[in-house]
């Protein structure tokens, strides 16, 4: 009876900080700081490639579309949690969660998928290096990055559709400082049966399929390279890879640590937000720093961007 005694929720209460009212002007500046540091560096990035005519090609475009994920992943979150931060109202619309989820979810998963066509890219690129031109055409790259961002936009509207269809009627606290799929499934006081196992379902297509073909085209990549003559053939090879190989440890390490944890551990406040906060604000930060300080082309792009800069 007390379920219904309840009026339907309209919004909910991001908790967030809220449990460190001590540290929160502090938390303001780190959080602002990064999130400029991810503007800038991605930014940076995205001007490099634009401005260099020997960066256009299929590796840098897949790059600049990543580098637009990480400009628009803590987009979704961070301006949110400065305002909280600010403000004693942590409130969020019904509406207005339903959208950051949306956003949030639909960005991870298609950085997935992005990843994946990444190393697919290096694949083609280093076992079939005759070849690589007329298979990664441009209309063909189009298509790789635009079914990458479909993909992940139509993974999330399912996700989001059957999370916000459930009713919240209980609790409205958030235990996190922004719209997550378990957080926000926790709360609801209808069967939350389809939702949890729509999840756990689309998760493991999801990451499974895109872990196994970006592991196998690893797998052929190594070998072609150990099977290289050349030493300084078998370097060039490593450090087109090495960069892309880092960002895709690190992003399904903080993904798996932040989702395929037991979900008994979503209520443990400190963990969760601290592997969440690496997940969706600390990596967008440090990709453009992997692909900047380990790629001399990029370097070289960003020096001349800088000197052109200087001379106007």
């Amino acid at each position: 009876m007390d379920v219904y005694n309840q009026t339907i929720s309209t919004h909910f209460i991001l908790l967030g900080f809220s449990d460190l009212p001590e540290v929160r002007y502090t938390l303001f500046v780190v959080f602002a700081v990064i999130y400029l540091i991810t503007l800038v560096g991605n930014g940076a990035i995205l001007l490099a490639i634009g401005t260099e005519k020997k960066l256009r090609t299929p590796m840098y475009y897949f790059l600049a579309n990543l580098s637009l994920l990480d400009i628009f992943c803590p987009s979704s979150t961070v301006p949110k949690i400065l305002k909280n931060l600010l403000s004693e109202k942590r409130s969020i619309s019904f509406v207005g969660c339903a959208f950051q989820l949306f956003f949030l979810v639909a960005l991870v998963g298609t950085e997935v998928f992005l990843l994946t066509v990444m190393a697919y890219d290096r694949y083609i690129a280093i076992c079939f290096p005759l070849r690589y031109t007329l298979i990664m055409t441009k209309w063909h790259c189009v298509q790789l990055a635009g079914g990458s961002w479909s993909a992940g936009f139509l993974n999330s509207l399912l996700h989001t559709m059957f999370t916000f269809h459930l009713s919240f009627c209980k609790s409205t606290r958030v235990n996190q400082y922004y719209c997550d799929i378990p957080q926000v499934v926790a709360l609801s006081c209808s069967s939350t049966y389809v939702a949890e196992m729509l999840a756990l379902v689309l998760a493991c297509l999801l990451v499974v399929s895109t872990f196994l073909i970006t592991g196998i085209s690893y797998i052929y990549i190594i070998s072609t390279i150990l099977k290289m003559q050349s030493v300084k053939g078998k370097q060039k090879a490593f450090s087109t890879c090495a960069s892309h190989l880092l960002v895709v440890c690190l992003f399904y390490g903080t993904v798996l640590l932040n989702y395929a944890r037991p979900s008994t551990s979503h209520h443990s406040s400190v963990t969760d937000r601290l592997i969440s906060m690496m997940n969706g604000v600390i990596t967008p930060m440090l990709n453009p720093m992997i692909y900047s300080l380990r790629n001399t082309e990029v370097k070289g792009a960003l020096r001349n961007v800088l000197c052109n800069r200087k001379c106007l």
